[in-house]
């Protein structure tokens, strides 16, 4: 029984710090758009840029 009394402040302690931490996220707006970022996966990339110099075919061991 002697645990509880380590217990029960622990699980005070750590309900008090979610709560905390729930009123701080909703604070930042962490909770404003929940869709948009769900939604960014499905969005195709832009392709990438074409470079301006060709890539080097000549590799150092064809120099022998």
């Amino acid at each position: 029984m002697n645990i509880l009394l380590f217990l029960i402040p622990i699980s005070l302690l750590m309900i008090a710090a979610a709560a905390g931490i729930f009123v701080w996220a909703v604070r930042h707006g962490q909770f404003e758009d929940l869709d948009t970022p769900a939604l960014d996966v499905l969005r195709e990339d832009e392709p990438p840029a074409r470079s301006a110099v060709p890539p080097d075919t000549t590799s150092d061991d064809d120099a022998d």
